[in-house]
C-alpha cells in the first residue's frame, strides 16, 4: 500500500495520463495504471501534476511592507529606495517575522516551495538576517528557504558593509550576494566582484549578485562575474540576476558576453513583474521593457530561471506570490507565447530555479520527494493562461494546502451554464 495515490494525471512531458505511487515521503512509481491501494487516494482527472514552483529571487525582509511609512507615488526604483531607507529605522523583528510568516502562508497556497531570499545585510544589528534564519528553520519542513547576504547599500560604499555581510554569512547564511552597480564606480563595483567571489570560493558558497540591474548599455558588471566565476573555478554555484542592462547592450558585445557565461556555467535569474515595471522610466517613445536577454541566453545554454523579487513593498505595490503569474508576465513581454516558449518558461519556474538552489529529490520522477502540485489546468499552456487554483500542495506526500476549483456561473436565456475558461480538456 502507498501512503499517497494521484490517479488519472496529466505531467509535463507526456501524453498518456498516469497515477502517481508515493510512499514515506518520496515518488516511487509513475505508471498508466498503480493496482494496489494507497492510504490516501486524489483524482487528477486529467488534471496537471507538476514539481512544486520555485522562486530563486526575492525580498522576504521587505515583503507586505507596502504603505510603510508611505506610498511610492512615482513607482520608480528610486522613490522605492528612498522609502526603504525611511522605514529601516523603525523596522522591528517581529514586524519582520509576522510579515515574512504571512507571506509564506501565501506562498505554500501558490504551490512556491522553494525561496531564495536575499536579505539586507548593511544593518548593523543584522536584525532581518537574525529574524530570516528564525523562519527558515520554524518552516523547514514545508519550504526549502536559502538566505542570500545581500549589502543593499553596496558593499564597499557602505561602511562596514565587508565586515557585516562577512558576520552574516558566520551566522548561517548560505548565499554570498552583491550589488556591483549600485557601488560608486565601475572600477568598484568590479573589485566588489572580486572580493565577494573570493570569499565564496574561501567558504565553499555560492554567489548570488544583483548585476547590472539598470537601463546603461555600459554596466557590463556580469562580465567580470562570469571571469571571476571561471578564474575561481565556481562553475555552476555563481547566479546573476536582473541584468536588465543586457536589453540594451550592443547585439555583437553580447554575441561575445553569453558564450562568456555559459562556459562560466553561469545561471542568470530574471524577474518580468518588477523588472517590466522599473526599468524604461526615463525613456519617451519608443520605451524599453528592460528584462534581460531570456531567449537568447537559453538559446546559449545558460540556465535562466525567473523570480518573483518583490510582493507589496516599496518597490512593486501587487503580486500574491504566484510563479504562473511570473511567467505569464514572461510569455508577453519576451515575446514567448509561442508553444516551445511557454514549456520554457514553465520550466524557468520551476525545474531551472531548482537547479539555481541546488535542490536535491526535487523532480517528477520515482526517487525525488514527494513534493507536488495539482493545479486546475490540463497542459503546461492553460495553466500559464489562466494562472490557475492549486487544487492540491503537497509536501512530503502530505497535502499542506488546497483550493476549491474556480467555476463561475453564467445565466443564460432559459438555463445556467458553469464556465471554467477552459477549451475542452486543454488548449489547442
Amino acid at each position: 500500500m502507498f501512503d499517497l495515490i494521484i490517479k488519472n494525471a496529466t505531467i509535463p512531458g507526456r501524453d498518456q495520463r498516469v497515477d502517481i505511487g508515493c510512499m514515506e515521503g518520496r515518488i516511487e512509481t509513475i505508471a498508466p495504471n498503480i493496482e494496489v491501494e494507497g492510504a490516501r487516494e486524489i483524482h487528477a482527472d486529467g488534471n496537471l501534476v507538476c514539481p512544486p514552483f520555485v522562486d530563486p529571487h526575492f525580498h522576504m525582509d521587505a515583503c507586505l511592507s507596502l504603505g510603510l511609512p508611505r506610498l511610492n507615488r512615482s513607482g520608480t526604483l528610486l522613490e522605492g529606495i528612498k522609502i526603504w531607507g525611511e522605514l529601516k529605522p523603525d523596522l522591528t523583528a517581529q514586524a519582520i517575522k509576522d510579515r515574512a510568516m504571512e507571506m509564506l502562508t501565501w506562498s505554500l497556497a501558490k504551490g512556491t516551495l522553494a525561496i531564495r531570499t536575499h536579505v539586507d545585510v548593511c544593518d548593523p544589528s543584522l536584525m532581518a538576517v537574525d529574524v530570516l534564519l528564525e523562519v527558515r528553520e520554524e518552516m523547514k519542513d514545508l519550504v526549502d528557504i536559502q538566505i542570500v547576504a545581500f549589502p543593499q547599500d553596496g558593499v564597499l560604499r557602505s561602511p562596514g558593509a565587508l565586515d557585516l555581510l562577512v558576520r552574516a554569512l558566520d551566522k548561517g547564511v548560505d548565499v554570498v550576494g552583491g550589488i556591483p552597480h549600485f557601488e560608486r564606480t565601475m572600477d568598484q563595483g568590479r573589485e566588489s566582484v572580486r572580493i565577494l567571489c573570493e570569499i565564496a570560493a574561501q567558504r565553499g558558497l555560492m554567489v548570488d549578485m544583483h548585476c547590472d540591474e539598470s537601463d546603461d548599455p555600459h554596466s557590463r558588471h556580469v562580465e567580470s562575474l562570469a571571469y571571476e566565476t571561471t578564474r575561481l573555478g565556481l562553475h555552476g554555484r555563481v547566479t546573476g540576476s536582473h541584468l536588465t542592462s543586457m536589453h540594451s547592450m550592443d547585439n555583437y558585445y553580447v554575441t561575445k558576453l553569453i558564450p562568456l557565461m555559459a562556459e562560466a556555467g553561469l545561471h542568470c535569474v530574471s524577474n518580468p513583474l518588477v523588472n517590466i515595471a522599473l526599468q524604461g522610466r526615463q525613456d519617451t517613445y519608443p520605451k524599453r521593457r528592460g528584462l534581460t536577454r531570456v531567449p537568447e541566453l537559453m538559446a546559449g545554454g545558460v540556465n535562466v530561471a525567473l523570480g518573483h523579487d518583490c510582493v507589496m513593498d516599496p518597490w512593486y505595490p501587487m503580486g500574491s506570490h504566484d510563479m504562473l503569474e511570473v511567467a505569464h508576465m514572461a510569455a508577453h513581454c519576451l515575446h514567448m507565447t509561442g508553444v516551445d516558449g511557454q514549456e520554457q518558461l514553465f520550466g524557468a519556474v520551476t525545474t531551472n530555479g531548482a537547479r539555481i538552489m541546488g535542490l536535491s529529490g526535487y523532480g517528477l520522477q520515482p526517487g525525488c520527494n514527494a513534493d507536488l502540485i495539482m493545479l486546475q489546468a490540463g497542459s503546461v499552456m492553460e495553466a500559464i493562461r489562466l494562472k490557475p487554483p492549486r487544487l492540491a500542495v503537497i509536501r512530503r506526500g502530505h497535502v499542506i494546502a488546497e483550493t476549491d476549483p474556480v467555476r463561475a456561473r453564467v445565466h443564460l436565456p432559459g438555463k445556467t451554464k458553469e464556465v471554467d475558461f477552459r477549451l475542452g480538456r486543454k488548449d489547442r
